[in-house]
């Protein structure tokens, strides 16, 4: 049997690189999911620079607590004494108004120096504000 002219090698197959380009879907999804990471991101880094901020604000608040509690117990115990003492040389009530006085000035010393480190407390997370700022410029960027 004689092979005919119609049998012979297979037609060459379409070139791979238009099969291998993505289409617009699978580029919008792409883009879809690299901005859900992107906001996953920042909120990340809006939670660990909440917390450092919050755990300043703690130590502070803490100091507070500390210095009146202290505060407390050496107005009690000083203030008799001093009291005690200066009522030796003058009328009791008299020294019980002074030391009374003094420990005034103490406690809003004190509390002066409290409030100062609470105000230095920054509870905005700078970074990520700054990152949002940058990634709606290249956002705008990226359309125009």
């Amino acid at each position: 049997m004689a092979l005919s002219s119609h049998e012979g090698p297979a037609a060459p197959a379409p070139p791979p690189s238009a099969a291998s380009d993505p289409s617009i879907g699978e580029l919008i999804g792409e883009i879809s999911q690299d901005l859900s990471q992107l906001v996953r991101d920042e909120i990340e880094l809006a939670k660990a620079e909440i917390k450092q901020e919050s755990a300043k604000a703690g130590k502070a608040v803490g100091m507070l607590g500390g210095a009146g509690y202290a505060g407390h117990l050496v107005l009690l115990l000083g203030s008799l004494t001093v009291v005690f003492a200066l009522a030796n040389v003058m009328d009791l009530a008299w020294a019980a108004l002074i030391v009374t006085a003094l420990w005034a000035v103490a406690g809003a010393v004190l509390y002066v120096r409290g409030r100062e480190r609470l105000r230095a407390v920054n509870l905005k997370p700078e970074q990520t504000v700054e990152t949002l700022k940058e990634d709606a410029r290249w956002a705008r960027h990226l359309t125009s």
